[in-house]
Order: structure tokens, then sequence, then C-alpha cells
């Protein structure tokens, strides 16, 4: 079901941007400005919010209203803002195997020495372009007016929630480890990664199709859960995963100082002396595979994999406890649990 959606998700994409151009006139407007929006946007993904905006709309409703993968495409945009914005903040020079938004940039510049600005700044405002673009996504679609608007404001709360749990992070890289909670680390994991993945999507397909507001409230636990299991996962292939497997280096979190729940875990669990090396570690300005091992030796030694491991066990099965209490339809069910749960029971 999943690659069905994908496959139309895929196509109306093409689609969208060669409207978009045809309204706004964006390749007149600048060529360069097109060129890279388009490139950035169809670098193959995985697509997930939209297919989850998808099945949080029929997985309720029989008849497909128009507009409805349009609309979808919403989400996806909203996804390349973030990570246009993301990629700048976290200095990453990649994504999706090319070149960031603001790296392309500075690679066209790079022919001209003289000017006083730079692709991090040609990125922002790219980047709220493509903020601007997802909203008129959204609005594609034909349906009740009062559930649409109903919709847009759960959308725009994703960008509301997503900014402040970035926030909230940087906020948190320079608090020390000692007085951080492991509910910090988790109110971040909320807003940064479960409402706009796995929460918003399905609800805001959700309240277009009708659906009322315990049902929503369901919906945005059982993404909750989704969203803080794949978050540890995610922590958990930063520093132990395939490099050539997962696209990201395994020092990447580590150079970037994030406290995790990995490092939150292994922080705590040890000794004072192995407590002054972890600090001492996301201190550095410069990680290298020699910190990684060392990282790697800290967190096997206190336990801390299988504590994260046990957490992710305990989030999936409170997960599907919710799942089955949703009034959505079996088969959509069914496909949810068929592409989550072995993305986050793989090792």
């Amino acid at each position: 079901m999943f690659l069905k959606i994908k496959k139309k998700i895929d196509k109306n994409l093409s689609g969208f941007l060669a409207k978009l151009d045809k309204d706004y006139s964006l390749s007149s407007i600048s060529p360069i400005l097109f060129n890279k929006i388009k490139d950035f946007s169809l670098r193959k993904g995985k697509r997930i919010r939209p297919i989850l905006f998808i099945v949080g709309y029929q997985g309720y409703k029989n008849k497909s209203a128009a507009g409805l993968y349009q609309s979808a495409l919403s989400i996806e945009l909203l996804h390349n803002f973030m990570l246009i914005h993301d990629d700048i903040i976290d200095k990453s020079e990649t994504r999706r195997g090319k070149p960031s938004m603001h790296a392309m940039f500075d690679n066209y510049l790079a022919k001209n020495k003289k000017a006083k600005f730079n692709g991090n700044d040609l990125g922002i405002v790219v980047g709220d372009i493509v903020y601007a673009l997802a909203i008129n996504a959204f609005l594609s679609i034909k349906e009740n007016f009062g559930r649409k608007e109903k919709a847009l404001r759960n959308f725009v709360k994703a960008a509301i929630f997503t900014g402040s749990g970035e926030f909230i992070e940087l906020i948190n890289g320079i608090k020390p480890l000692n007085k951080l909670k492991k509910s910090d680390i988790y109110k971040i994991y909320d807003y940064k990664t479960a409402f706009y993945t796995f929460s918003c999507p399905l609800s805001t397909g959700a309240i277009l199709a009708g659906v009322n507001k315990k049902e929503i409230d369901k919906i945005n636990a059982y993404g909750k859960c989704l969203g803080r299991a794949f978050q540890i996962k995610d922590d958990i292939l930063g520093i132990f995963g395939d490099e050539k497997k997962t696209g990201k280096s395994q020092t990447s979190d580590l150079q970037e100082a994030k406290k995790t729940l990995l490092i939150f875990y292994a922080y705590n669990k040890s000794r004072k002396k192995q407590q002054v090396k972890i600090k001492d570690l996301l201190l550095k300005e410069q990680i290298n595979k020699k910190d990684l091992a060392l990282i790697q030796k800290l967190i096997l030694q206190s336990n801390s994999l299988n504590l994260a491991k046990k957490d992710i066990q305990n989030l999936i099965k409170k997960s599907q406890k919710i799942l089955d209490q949703l009034a959505m339809k079996k088969s959509y069910k069914k496909a949810l649990n068929n592409y989550f749960l072995p993305l986050l029971t793989q090792e």
C-alpha cells in the first residue's frame, strides 16, 4: 500500500513543481532559484510524511476529495523547509547524497569572490519560499471549509512545534549533562520529530476526513510513541550504524554535541571518571574515529544501549495498543504495522 501511495506522490510532486513555475513564473524571476528548489524537492526520499497524510485521510474515508495528493505534498515541502534550515544550523554539506541547499549556493558563489553574502543567506531565503509553497500545496484539496481550516491550523502547529524543538535542542546543548533530565530529551523528540513526522501527517489527514477530537487525540498519542521510538533508533544508528546504509557519518551526532538518550544514559549510568570522559568528548571541536570508539565503549559498558533498546520495545508495545483502539480501517492499520515494525525492530 505504502509503495503505491508513494508512486502517486512522486508523480504529483513533479506536476506540482511544473504548475508552480506556471503560476508564479519562478524560472523567469530567477532560473537558479527555481532549479535549486526543483533539484532539492525531487531528490529520492521515503516520502513517509505525505504517505501518512494520505493514510490518515483514506483510513477513515471511502472516497477521496479532489486535490488530496497535492495537499499531501504540503507536509513533504514543510519537511524540505526544515531540512534546508537544519543543514545551515548543523553546518551539513550534504543532504540525500547530494550537496545541501546552502552548499549548492556556496558552489554557485565560488565564481564570485566579491559577494557580500554566502550560501547560508540564500539558503535561508529559499527555505522561507519553500515553506510558503507548502501552504500553497495544502490549499489544493477540495474539502469541507471548516475541516480544511482546522487541518491547516494543525499543519501550522507542526512548523511551530518543530521550530520549538530545534530551539530547545540548541539551548539544551549548553546545559550541563548533570542538569539534564530524561524528560528534557523526550520533549525534544516529541516536538522536533514525533509531531511533524508522525502525529501531524496522520492527524491532519484525519481532520480533513472529519474524524472527531477523541480519535485525533489517539492518533497523536500513537504518533508520539512512534516518534520517540524512531528517534531513539536513529540515535543508536548514529553511533553504531553502518555509514553506507544510514548515509550519515557516525561522528556527526558527537560533532554536534547532541545530548541524545544514549548519551544521557551513558553519563548517568557511569562512574565519575567515565562521566568526565563523556563531557570532554562533547566539548571537543573536532571528533575523530578514536573518539567514536571511546563513546561506543562507554555506552556499552554502562548498559546504555540495552536500556535504549528496552525503551524502544516499550514504545512499540504502547503504540500497537493505541493502534488497535483506532477506528481506522483495518487494512490501513495493518499497512502501518507492516511498514514501521520492521524498521524499528531490525538490528
